[in-house]
């Protein structure tokens, strides 16, 4: 037998996997490995938990926010409606008034044809009133004169009476 260095290399080798199984560093290498191995598993886990609380969490706004947008139609389609409904009210408003201004106004411009009629009427007789003076003042002496004046005064004391 030769003891040479690859001997010796061979010895070391196998003192060196002794020791290794003596102080059970394979066990413990196991143990380590099996530990990183479950703490992985943990995060995977962990993260697919998140990941499905994620997903879970995207539905749910995509839901709100299509209520919310459904809500947003609802009232704009209730105001458009509201202000339809203002505008025609306003119209209607507006057309009503301009009838009352024009009744109004109509009836202004008939008063006025009355008063100025009556006007007319009464500037014809007071003309014919002093027409009537002068031609009598004329024709008439002192005595027929005050014989009209007293029947006159008594025909308005028996209608005043």
């Amino acid at each position: 037998m030769h003891l040479d260095a690859t001997f010796f290399a061979l010895v070391g080798l196998v003192l060196f996997f002794v020791l290794l199984a003596y102080l059970k560093v394979p066990g413990m290498m196991a143990k380590g490995l099996d530990e990183r191995a479950d703490k992985i598993r943990d995060e995977l886990a962990e993260a697919k938990r998140l990941r499905e609380e994620a997903q879970h969490l995207l539905a749910e706004y995509q839901r709100k926010r299509k209520e919310a947008e459904a809500e947003a139609a609802g009232i704009l389609a209730a105001a458009e409606r509201e202000a339809a409904a203002l505008t025609a009210e306003a119209r209607q408003k507006t057309e009503e008034f301009i009838a009352r201004r024009n009744a109004l106004s109509e009836q202004k411009i008939k008063q006025a044809e009355t008063e100025a009629v009556n006007a007319v009427r009464v500037a014809a007789v007071d003309l014919a009133i002093a027409a009537a003076e002068k031609v009598l003042a004329k024709k008439t002496d002192g005595a027929v004169q005050d014989n009209l004046f007293k029947n006159a005064v008594g025909e308005v004391k028996s209608r005043l009476n």
